[in-house]
């Protein structure tokens, strides 16, 4: 591993008005300076790579043309933040990032007054940006002016074009930068990608465009109909090229495209932009991954890649450090290629999470039955319910905390209309260091209120595969979560139980009291059990399977029969499986005060390594077996009153 040496102007900069003291170049020397401390990040953890390599100048220029402490500035989808961070105050603990108690990998409020939302989603910025715009005009603050950066491949996410509507009818004073580096964290797709490919062909109807309003200005007493008709040739060039014309139909000038590497000439433009009245849109050309070659060649790879073992002089020569195992995602993109392959009606949607969801195998070998709606949950959702209603049998694969996204449309196109529809919900549970935005706390609860939804979670491994063939199956709607963890496989004393509807297995027999899981917890649960054992404690674990239907006869005859039950789940106690036992045991008019739960607390969890997390929250095998030790000591008895220490 290459030695890094000791930036000269990085730490000279506490705050974005040290910028104004430099020469051009000395700018240039910082481009290259963030560069470098972006590459030596990724020598100690995984990061997001490629997305801040792309937008070093543009941010460079935007602090040097705007004061963000009063402006107002928002990133789309902020992990391309980290070149912001280090220019605003925090480049002395910016190698913390992403760990625990450390810099968080997306924007936060918390860390800096230069960051005003927590953004970790794609498409809210164009709305909150307008939203500031019009709280700051009706509080006297009209002099404060409005950025939003958002990336073309968040461009599609229908909100967009809600906010594009809103402010050219309040005819705001607002600038958004489209960052256009035809990538979202795959390659974009869809018609809107292809307008905007035409935008990259424009060069000639820029220099007509210029040469008309340069004859205007230069013969300003000419006749109407003469100025007329060249206006309509200027407008008809703009037609023919598509430039910018999507845009000004929305009531914003569209400026560019621009090269967005071009420090001094973005400088020059955005401070020509910045005096300028009414919406304005400003198209600007980045390579992602620009600076480091490997990156700029490869940006889906080094997006987000594993730790770099190995750093050549120049950042060139980067070897990246092989993952370590078999993940669960891993094996559902295995069991959705055989599903698809075995069944030419199945087909698997993602929103722009090809690689993310480990699906590009099925887009190589089975095209037909891939679609990638970009970062467009809600339309992924209601175009799988067409789809189901045709007779297909689709796979909707989106991580649980993008699938959030689309609740309405679970609701109205899918589980009111009974349609089968599979939802594998990727990186259930904590998610390590993305963080609270990535986190798929919720999905339990989202999912399992909803009539005719069936809501189930693997064990392990060798449930995978099993559920999503029994999912398939059915006549109705179907989620499976699933964490982003390393697949394990359970021993099992008997055959691998097939999965049927509303039941649970019982991995452990135990007449002191059981676990009883919800999804992968069961593998902390068993060995928990039994490190119990060995404190003479006959404890056992039952794997519910399925949080709806639950299996009443299996999860009630054990409330009924042992002297403790703890419901473990990974997800938000609010609203979870543990409350879904609770809610049964109830309607039974069973007691539960020997019922205690574990999972997530009623807060945003911070960004940490996952297993310090389930650590954290006690959810791991030491904090399984401290917390029942705990409860036997204090008497777990029907008196305990849900001793339910969270």
């Amino acid at each position: 591993m290459r030695d890094f040496h000791m930036p000269q102007l990085l730490p000279q900069i506490h705050s974005p008005a040290d910028l104004h003291h430099l020469s051009d170049d000395q700018l240039a020397v910082l481009t290259a300076e963030i560069r470098d401390e972006l590459v030596r990040v990724l020598t100690t953890r995984s990061a997001h790579f490629a997305s801040n390599l792309g937008v070093v100048e543009l941010c460079l220029a935007l602090h040097l043309t705007f004061d963000f402490s009063k402006d107002r500035l928002i990133w789309d989808t902020g992990h391309q933040i980290y070149p912001h961070k280090l220019i605003t105050g925090r480049y002395e603990r910016f190698q913390s990032i992403r760990t625990k108690g450390g810099l968080m990998g997306f924007p936060n409020p918390n860390e800096s007054p230069y960051d005003l939302f927590c953004t970790g989603h794609a498409g809210a910025s164009v709305s909150t940006i307008s939203g500031l715009k019009a709280g700051d005009d009706l509080l006297g603050h009209a002099d404060h002016k409005a950025v939003a950066v958002i990336g073309d491949g968040a461009l599609p996410c229908g909100m967009v074009f809600e906010a594009f509507n809103n402010i050219h009818g309040l005819n705001q004073n607002v600038l958004v930068v489209l960052n256009d580096n035809q990538m979202g964290i795959c390659p974009r797709t869809g018609g809107l990608a292809k307008q905007l490919d035409r935008y990259r062909m424009t060069e000639f109807y820029q220099d007509g465009k210029r040469a008309i309003n340069d004859l205007l200005k230069a013969i300003p007493l000419i006749g109407e109909p003469a100025r007329a008709s060249l206006e309509a040739l200027r407008d008809a060039a703009k037609k023919y090229f598509k430039d910018g014309g999507l845009f000004e139909e929305f009531g914003f000038r569209y400026f560019g495209p621009v090269d967005g590497h071009d420090l001094k000439g973005l400088r020059k433009i955005l401070k020509d932009l910045k005096g300028q009245k009414g919406p304005l849109l400003l198209h600007i050309f980045t390579n992602k991954g620009h600076g480091v070659q490997q990156a700029a060649d490869d940006p889906v790879t080094f997006h987000s890649p594993g730790i770099f073992e190995d750093v050549g002089e120049g950042n060139t020569n980067i070897v990246v450090k092989k993952g370590a195992g078999r993940a669960y995602t891993d094996a559902a993109s295995a069991a959705i290629y055989n599903a698809l392959k075995a069944d030419p009606k199945a087909c698997v949607l993602t929103a722009a999470m090809c690689q993310g969801n480990k699906l590009e195998k099925v887009r190589a070998d089975l095209p037909k039955q891939f679609f990638d709606t970009g970062i467009c949950e809600s339309h992924a959702v209601a175009f799988a319910a067409g789809m189901a209603k045709a007779g297909a049998r689709p796979i909707v694969d989106i991580y649980s905390t993008f699938l959030q996204r689309s609740f309405d449309n679970i609701f109205q196109e899918v589980c009111l209309q009974n349609l089968p529809v599979v939802f594998m919900l990727d990186r259930a549970g904590v998610v390590g260091p993305d963080g609270p935005t990535h986190h798929g706390c919720f999905d339990i609860p989202y999912m399992r209120l909803f009539p005719n939804m069936t809501c189930l979670a693997p064990a392990d491994e060798a449930d995978l595969e099993p559920m999503l063939q029994w999912a398939l199956r059915q006549s109705g709607p179907v989620s499976i979560r699933y964490p982003r963890a390393n697949a394990e496989t359970l021993p099992r004393s008997s055959q691998h139980q097939p999965i049927e509807r509303g039941r649970a297995e019982i991995l452990l027999d135990g007449d002191d009291g059981c676990f009883l899981a919800f999804g992968t917890t069961a593998t902390a649960c068993v060995a928990a059990a039994k490190n119990l054992r060995e404190d003479g404690l006959n404890f056992g674990v039952i794997s519910a399977r399925f949080v709806k239907p639950l299996d009443t006869t299996t999860v009630l005859g054990a409330i009924e029969n042992l002297p403790l039950v703890v419901t473990v789940e990974e997800g938000t106690l609010e609203g979870g499986f543990g409350s879904a036992v609770l809610e049964a045991a109830n309607a039974a008019g069973l007691d539960t005060r020997h019922v205690v739960r574990k999972g997530y607390p009623d807060r945003f969890i911070e960004h940490a390594d996952r297993n310090e997390l389930l650590a954290d929250m006690g959810l791991d095998v030491k904090g399984l077996t401290a917390f029942v030790r705990g409860l036997r000591g204090q008497g777990a008895d029907r008196s305990l009153q849900s001793a339910g220490v969270r």
